[in-house]
């Protein structure tokens, strides 16, 4: 019950900054989208705009194209090249996505904190 109450928590915290429009007005797919590019980004592995528009479990192709555009125009990706290869763009997480990750990672505490007194109050109780 402490997994689902934790998760359920963390929503509600979300939502609730979202609700204020503190986070950048993102729908899931293009959520979905920039997780895959900041993860790959923080293994120091590149993902290239023809990787990111084969990401099929997400979206169709053509879906991905509008997303990306959508991260660009909100300031959650750049587009660079690497080396002298002017034909391949490169996606990465700018510092504006650095911010976002950082206020969700600040959520996911704060659920945990909250749970976790929650469950040590009740496990007082008994």
């Amino acid at each position: 019950m402490k997994n689902q109450e934790l998760y359920l928590r963390f929503l509600n915290l979300l939502h609730a900054i979202e609700g204020k429009a503190e986070l950048p007005p993102m729908d899931v797919d293009a959520k979905r989208i920039l997780e895959v590019i900041a993860v790959r980004h923080n293994q120091g592995q590149s993902i290239t705009v023809t990787d990111a528009m084969a990401l099929g479990q997400i979206a169709s192709p053509a879906t991905i194209h509008r997303k990306l555009d959508q991260l660009r125009e909100l300031g959650m990706i750049d587009t660079h090249f690497e080396g002298s290869n002017r034909r391949t763009k490169y996606l990465k997480p700018t510092d504006k996505a650095q911010l976002y990750f950082s206020t969700v990672g600040a959520l996911i505490q704060q659920a945990v904190e909250s749970v976790s007194v929650g469950f040590a109050s009740t496990n007082k109780a008994t």
